[in-house]
């Protein structure tokens, strides 16, 4: 079942000990906005799918961080969300990682359970249909006699 929250309140993740940050709801919109953000737009097409996705990821962080905990510049001194703190931020591997397993990675399985197959179980031969049709040897009985 889809739950809706229809607060559509930011909430607040946790990227790594100590460090967390306070995110818009992932919505249709905001999306659809990161989509045509200019950076994502500039990507040349033989851009790898690894360097799109960063570039996504950032163009996505920009729009959606409002606070932050725990992040401060090199002298320690805490700092506020800015385009290139964030940038900064999601260069850092276990934390695009975080924001891509904590914020990306739910509307995108969302987006999955609009799908009509449910999903697989586990293991190498899950959800494979059989291609293999019994053979059907002749029944014998015995003679008589």
């Amino acid at each position: 079942m889809l739950t809706l929250d229809l607060t559509n309140a930011p909430r607040w993740h946790d990227l790594a000990p100590g460090v967390r940050v306070q995110l818009r709801p992932l919505t249709t919109a905001l999306m659809v906005a990161t989509r045509g953000d200019p950076a994502v737009e500039a990507v040349p097409e033989e851009t790898s799918d690894e360097e799109r996705a960063v570039a996504f990821a950032k163009a996505l962080a920009r729009r959606a961080v409002l606070a932050w905990d725990g992040i401060g510049d090199a002298e320690g001194t805490p700092i506020d969300p800015s385009p290139a703190a964030i940038d900064a931020l999601l260069d850092i591997w276990p934390i695009f990682e975080a924001f891509q397993l904590t914020y990306v990675s739910k509307g995108l399985l969302l987006d999955a359970e609009k799908n009509a197959s449910a999903l697989s179980p586990n293991g190498p031969s899950a959800g494979a249909t059989a291609t293999a049709k019994p053979v059907r040897k002749p029944v014998r009985t015995a003679r008589r006699g």
